[in-house]
């Protein structure tokens, strides 16, 4: 068995245990996990601790830690910084707005927005190619 720190989509973080690391790849590729907290069922894997050396690390690669949550959070802000001015948020229409661009019912534009799994079946059996970006919590909401 291993255990694996994951966090949903909405930023709540709890433990997985799995047989191994493909069982996790087929459930999360399934459908089949879901946030204890508010059941949503995009959840990703988290780096773990535990097999990250914390004191003493050498060599002119090294990173502690702390450095490199920092470095993926920052990259994740500028990321999202980028997508918020370049992209439409269509919210919840992301499909249908996906859909009418790709047969032409409407202007090609950059588009972000949310989905359903059942939606991203939908876009992908269409030929329409998307892709899963992580949000950082709004710092001006409590998102517990």
């Amino acid at each position: 068995m291993i255990s694996f720190d994951l966090e949903c989509e909405n930023g709540h973080s709890f433990e997985g245990w799995f047989e191994d690391g493909e069982a996790f790849d087929k459930q999360q590729k399934d459908g089949l996990l879901s946030c204890p907290v508010c059941n949503n069922s995009v959840v990703y894997k988290l780096l773990s601790t535990f097999g990250i050396k914390k004191s003493g690390l050498s060599g002119k690669n090294s990173v502690s830690l702390s450095k490199l949550n920092a470095k993926i959070q920052n990259t994740t802000k500028v990321l999202n910084e980028y997508l918020d001015k370049n992209f439409e948020d269509v919210g919840t229409d992301f499909t249908k707005e996906a859909l009418n661009i790709h047969y032409g019912l409407k202007e090609p534009k950059n588009i972000r927005g949310v989905s359903t799994k059942e939606e991203e079946k939908v876009l992908a059996e269409e030929g329409i190619k998307f892709m899963k970006i992580p949000r950082l919590p709004d710092a001006n909401t409590d998102n517990g």
